[in-house]
């Protein structure tokens, strides 16, 4: 498979580009994502032309705003600079299918970044100036931060996110029509009602109203819903409602002994007992002896590469 282009803070990638001159590279990040994603590094303050080392920056509220300063010298103000540097960024950022950003800078950090008041008293809300623009700029890009990353649940539901997005966005958009829409909302249907029930059918029901006069409209409001629900992670009770509706095209094909055995270990899976690989892997080895076209089609059982062994923790 060709990887996926994602963006990403360049220190997580082992350059040496912090105002120390160090680097923060993340184990996970260069060795197993790498293997599907084709990362492109993002260092905004070496972009705005800041030197390495250099003085350290960050986020002090103000009556303009929040301000990205100096830590010791208030003066020295690059928030224009870095909001400039982000906006030039915007054609590269277009191309790629997910951003991962440095957790806890004043330039990259998705959330709870310290803004320190006239106090000099920090309280951790904010965004970094780098990161706001982009998210602001492309909403329904799946955005992380690699210390997050290492909770299994955020860390499949970030990488479902791209890669769901990513085929949006190179499959369907380019030539969109009312069939692919339909398609894709059939083929992830499942994967919807694992994030949420309700959404899910909002889902259904947004993309029933397309049209060849609407398209582009409907679409626009389903894929950005879609990007919303995905962002709710998915949670034991949810799955375990796909799993029993996915029995379900297996009722007439097993015998009595192998309906209790999915029933036991779906309600193992429930209790916490057992990770979600295990009731997937026995609903493929009975869709495998008697195979069923629209779980064939699905993207739920196989969401991304096995590889990545996201479900065994989960």
């Amino acid at each position: 498979m060709l990887k996926i282009p994602v963006g990403i803070s360049a220190c997580l990638m082992g350059e040496k580009v912090r105002h120390n001159g160090g680097h923060k590279r993340d184990a996970y990040i260069n060795g197993t994502l790498s293997s599907y994603f084709s990362f492109h590094g993002f260092c905004p303050e070496v972009g705005i032309g800041l030197g390495i080392p250099r003085p350290a920056i960050r986020l002090v509220a103000s009556d303009g705003g929040v301000r990205a300063v100096g830590s010791r010298d208030s003066k020295f103000d690059v928030t224009e600079a870095l909001e400039d540097y982000s906006r030039q960024q915007f054609p590269l950022i277009e191309q790629y299918s997910g951003m991962i950003v440095k957790r806890a800078s004043p330039s990259c950090g998705m959330e709870r970044v310290k803004i320190y008041n006239d106090k000099n008293m920090p309280h951790p809300d904010g965004t970094g100036i780098f990161t706001r623009e982009i998210m602001a700029r492309f909403p329904l890009l799946p955005v992380e931060e690699e210390g997050r990353l290492g909770d299994p649940g955020l860390r499949e539901n970030f990488i479902q996110r791209v890669f769901i997005y990513h085929r949006w966005r190179t499959e369907y958009a380019p030539e969109l029509s009312v069939t692919k829409l339909t398609d894709f909302h059939a083929r992830h249907k499942l994967i919807f009602m694992s994030h949420d029930q309700d959404r899910s059918r909002e889902l259904g029901r947004i993309a029933a109203k397309a049209r060849s006069e609407n398209l582009e409209s409907v679409a626009a409001e389903y894929i950005a819903s879609v990007m919303a629900t995905l962002k709710k992670v998915a949670t034991r009770k949810n799955h375990m409602n796909v799993l029993q509706h996915i029995q379900g095209y297996l009722k007439r094909q097993l015998d009595s002994d192998d309906k209790q055995e999915l029933v036991d270990v779906f309600e193992r899976y429930r209790c916490g007992e057992i990770p979600l690989i295990v009731p997937i892997t026995l609903l493929k080895h009975h869709f495998r002896k008697a195979p069923d076209e629209y779980i064939e089609q699905s993207w739920y059982l196989s969401p991304y590469p096995e590889q990545l062994k996201l479900r065994n923790l989960v």
